[in-house]
């Protein structure tokens, strides 16, 4: 079974994780997801096409595998917005192989640790990333997104509408890192501020 919809979502970056996790259970959050692993590959072709496009096409394993295509984000909405077409596949490795077949490459991997919480109309992700820890709201609209953002304390004006890989190659620049890959092995030990990309704490 498969989705066709309009991914609406802002990322805040945090100070305190725990504090918002504590925030949500306060607010009545029903837990969706508990800590997991996951694992992504994002796929290009050899001369970069979708990315010169600005669409993304990844497969995700967490408690389940999901390919996923993204269109190019909406510049003019406060949030990301974009077009999101996701189904499950049944096997991560060939999946990757058909999309192999088909002219795509592994161009990078990135791993995170998630939990997932409802809270009324949206959906919070709390993320561990190798470079930080993260909120990601996503909503049927800004108006919803940005209600929950207050709700659980967080600063609206330091949202980010940036996505993962955006602040990774941000972060590789910034910090001339000789690595190809968002992994937690690859980055540590590194000293890394997220207000190289612009970004402030958001609680």
């Amino acid at each position: 079974m498969g989705t066709n919809k309009l991914e609406q979502e802002a990322k805040f970056w945090l100070g305190d994780p725990a504090k918002l996790e504590q925030n949500l259970i306060s607010l009545n959050a029903r837990l969706v997801q508990p800590r997991t692993y996951e694992l992504n590959l994002r796929f290009d072709t050899e001369d970069g096409r979708l990315a010169k496009a600005f669409q993304a096409l990844r497969l995700r394993q967490d408690q389940k595998t999901r390919l996923t295509f993204k269109g190019a984000a909406d510049p003019h909405s406060a949030v990301s917005s974009r077009t999101e077409i996701e189904v499950e596949v049944s096997d991560l490795k060939t999946a990757r192989e058909i999309l192999e077949a088909l002219g795509y490459r592994v161009v990078v991997t990135y791993e995170k640790y998630r939990a997932a919480y409802h809270l009324g109309k949206v959906e919070v992700s709390l993320d561990e990333m190798p470079f930080g820890n993260f909120c990601e709201i996503e909503g049927p609209d800004t108006e919803s997104i940005q209600t929950a953002a207050e709700k659980l304390g967080l600063d609206w004006e330091a949202r980010s509408k940036l996505s993962y890989l955006a602040i990774f190659s941000i972060l590789k620049e910034a910090y001339s890192l000789p690595i190809d890959d968002l992994t937690f092995e690859a980055f540590k030990g590194l000293k890394l501020s997220m207000e190289k990309v612009g970004l402030v704490f958001a609680n």
